[in-house]
């Protein structure tokens, strides 16, 4: 039976069903919303929605006094409030930290119309939120439905820019985030080189490790207006990856963690995911970290989303494990096959595993029951990158002097470049360190007759992919969408004129675009015909006043139970 999207319920405060009201359909184009953030006063972490489904929707807001009680929630059908369908009032979940005096607040509100608009706000003192607008999930027929799909967002690093084009598009039926959505690291840390400059530095100041330092930096973010805006102007399905508790989580522990000074990892991810659920508009599930699931989107769509760092994730593999030195001859063929050893029997070690077998089957009868309901499509909302990404060579495909520096400069990445020349996965922590479980994946798509398109966020690059299993088959296309902020890897190494996303291109066939170094979004438009994504990038994070433009839009037509299409790229 497919898991839909009404995660176990427990610590969310639930309305009793209502009447719902005839409302504008989700398929249909909103005017643009424009939400003003409240700078001071009780509601200045603003509003937002999350987690719809065809009846119902999570509402929040954090409200900053020294006495909160219960908070008044108003639901219209228009932004005037003349036609108010639901009335309710708010309490903070029990136990729920006070962060510099706010409170955030949640609700699930149940028995709306499907397809529908609403606005909402929030009450408290005789203060008056911003205004939100919402929708719940369209029921039958749809004929257009918009996706602006993020991850990756660093506050220090940079301004939201991304979020606030998207919010000032304002006719996005759905934002997805796809993880890093914050990070963990103290001033002095990752990507914090800037935060003073810009006026943006991290709270607390030190890396956070309690569920109080971990809702004090969520707190920091929802306090930013551009990531407001978009918060209040459409609903949010949120998924997290690593830097939501640690960098490289899995399962048992973390990169960034060390017990002997942070205490136990448990603790700590628990920490983490209590300060998530209680400052993003989400359902909760039970346990807590078991947030994976499916919504659909009328006859148009089915969304799956997924966990892959927290339930199952095997420990990611190092290059230690590599079993010939760096600098042994790649030509030799004891060598090659020592390499090829090591891919099938340690890399592709069959105990090593993304998803566990429970969300396994999640995912296999959401895409069973889509493709057997004749949906178009089946959007994937993942972590981290799905299609095959072999390192260049960069012992002969970067220039002499390139390989000069870091030669002289010793260490890892003198190291990588001389692994590279053996032939190896570029990234171990993405599904290529994963390969049988992402083929278990593939058969699943083949055995339901159905294809998909895989939502990925996790590198701050941009990609498209045609996806493919390990016999050559065609599953679907993958869209990796850049980071709101957070730097490219490529960016600490200064190398003018070389351009890495070229490499990675003419290496692997399954790329077919890699922008390596800019930040932005993703915007999908679907209808029952095709799926364009328009891959937008940013001029600058550093200003706020920024131009945009697409790095490419990128058609996709629906298999409909015949071969996989290829993506085409149409500008």
């Amino acid at each position: 039976m497919v898991k839909k999207l009404d995660l176990t319920r427990r610590g969310a405060l639930l309305a009793a069903a209502g009447v719902g009201a005839g409302l504008t359909a989700c398929s249909q184009a909103a005017p643009r919303f424009d939400p003003l953030p409240v700078p001071e006063g009780p509601f200045k972490h603003g509003v937002a929605s999350g987690d719809p489904d065809q009846t119902g929707v999570v509402l929040w807001t954090a409200v900053t006094a020294a006495e909160t009680g219960p908070v008044g929630l108003e639901i219209a059908t228009d932004d005037a409030f003349s036609n108010i369908v639901r009335r309710e009032s708010v309490s903070p979940r029990a136990g729920v930290l006070r962060i510099h005096d706010a409170v955030p607040v949640k609700m699930l509100v149940e028995g709306l119309e499907p397809g529908g608009v609403y606005f909402y706000r929030f009450t408290h003192g005789g203060n008056v939120s911003p205004v939100g607008r919402t929708r719940t999930l369209p029921d039958g027929p749809v004929d257009r439905f918009r996706i602006a799909a993020f991850s990756c967002s660093n506050y220090p690093y940079g301004f939201f820019n991304a979020y606030r084009d998207a919010a000032d598009q304002g006719d996005f039926d759905l934002v997805v985030h796809l993880g890093d959505y914050l990070y963990e690291y103290a001033h002095g840390g990752y990507a914090t080189a800037d935060a003073e400059r810009l006026s943006r530095m991290p709270d607390p100041l030190h890396e956070i490790v309690s569920e109080e330092d971990y809702a004090r930096r969520h707190a920091l973010y929802c306090s930013d207006p551009d990531l407001q805006a978009l918060k209040a102007g459409a609903p949010w399905i949120a998924i997290w990856d690593d830097h939501e508790t640690a960098n490289d989580a899995w399962s048992g522990g973390a990169e960034n963690h060390q017990s002997e000074t942070e205490g136990d990892w448990p603790t700590r991810r628990d920490n983490a995911l209590r300060a998530w659920h209680d400052w993003l508009p989400v359902r909760e599930a039970e346990p807590l970290m078991r947030r994976y699931g499916s919504v659909e989107i009328g006859d148009l769509a089915s969304l799956i989303f997924v966990e892959t760092r927290l339930t199952a994730r095997t420990e990611e593999l190092t290059f230690d494990s590599f079993p010939i030195p760096v600098d042994a001859n790649p030509e030799d063929p004891e060598n090659r096959a020592a390499v090829q050893r090591w891919r099938d029997e340690v890399v592709g070690h069959p105990d090593r595993r993304l998803v566990d077998d429970d969300q396994h089957a999640m995912i296999e009868d959401a895409l069973a029951a889509s493709a057997a309901a004749g949906k178009p499509w089946r959007i994937l909302a993942n972590q981290v990158l799905m299609g095959r990404q072999e390192a260049p060579n960069y012992m002969t495909q970067t220039p002499f002097w390139l390989r000069t520096v870091m030669r002289m400069q010793g260490g890892f990445n003198w190291e990588f470049a001389q692994r590279t020349a053996h032939g190896v996965p570029m990234n171990l922590d993405s599904w290529d360190g994963f390969p049988l479980d992402r083929e278990r994946l593939y058969a699943s798509v083949r055995n339901a007759g159905a294809d998909i398109v895989v939502l990925t966020g996790d590198t701050h690059n941009t990609w498209v992919c045609d996806l493919h299993d390990a016999s050559g088959n065609r599953v679907g296309t993958e869209f990796g969408v850049t980071s709101v902020t957070s730097p490219s890897p490529y960016e600490a190494v200064n190398a003018p004129g070389v351009d890495f996303g070229t490499m990675a291109e003419d290496r692997n066939a399954e790329i077919l675009r890699n922008n390596a170094w800019d930040k932005g979004y993703t915007r999908l438009t679907l209808t029952p015909d095709e799926l364009v994504a328009e891959q937008m990038i940013l001029s600058t994070i550093k200003d706020r006043t920024f131009t945009i433009q697409a790095d490419g839009v990128w058609r996709v037509r629906p298999a409909n139970g015949g071969p996989v299409p290829q993506v085409e790229r149409i500008g």
